[in-house]
């Protein structure tokens, strides 16, 4: 019986555009199967360097503007449909379960969003979660096992009483490799507010 459920962010609960933002990196040079490049997307991603840092790479390596940059990498985010904070908001109230956020974000990224949405609606969100685990602050990033071992040593949580949510096969595939539940949640044909009708063999 799950017990706990852990969220993934972009395209769960917030929509995302990756055609487009590969698309908007690849006019800018920048090639996301560089092995320089990985390394330093996985580095910001991880918060092993600061946005300072990441902006002055891109700068000086590869000439591109922070500015223009600044808009092609947060180009991905888009908008957060009203029934998905409606349903999470409803989630928590019951409490009927633990419930977590687990996002391989940034530091730009997340500060967009602050901005676009502002602090309240953020911060409305965000207390919906007994935590809310960004991997810039956590220095962890999925689908590397450690994060999910963190988090279930974190809140002694048992693996088979969890269930893990997320739109990228390759996160969940790790998450299942430790226990955990999974949904591998496709974007544009499932929602996360049809948890407990696609996934109600779990509860």
């Amino acid at each position: 019986m799950i017990k706990n459920i852990i969220f993934d962010f972009g395209d769960i609960f917030i929509n995302l555009d990756k055609k487009h933002f590969a698309k908007e990196l690849q006019n800018l040079g920048i090639s996301q199967d560089d092995a320089t490049i990985i390394r330093v997307l996985n580095d910001y991603e991880m918060g092993l360097i600061s946005t300072k840092e990441f902006l002055y790479y891109f700068e000086e390596k590869l000439e591109i503007p922070s500015a223009i940059l600044k808009k092609a990498w947060n180009s991905i985010l888009r908008d957060f449909p009203e029934h998905r904070l409606q349903f999470i908001q409803k989630l928590a109230s019951e409490k009927k379960y633990r419930l977590f956020l687990l996002s391989n974000t940034n530091d730009l990224h997340i500060s967009w969003i602050q901005e676009r949405w502002g602090i309240d609606l953020y911060n409305q969100f965000k207390n919906c979660f007994e935590a809310f685990y960004l991997t810039h602050e956590i220095n962890f990033r999925k689908p590397n096992l450690d994060i999910y071992q963190f988090v279930l040593k974190k809140h002694n949580l048992k693996a088979t009483e969890t269930l893990f949510i997320d739109d990228t096969k390759e996160n969940t595939e790790a998450a299942k490799s430790v226990g955990l539940k999974v949904w591998n949640l496709t974007p544009g044909k499932e929602d996360v507010t049809q948890l407990f009708t696609i996934k109600k063999h779990l509860f």
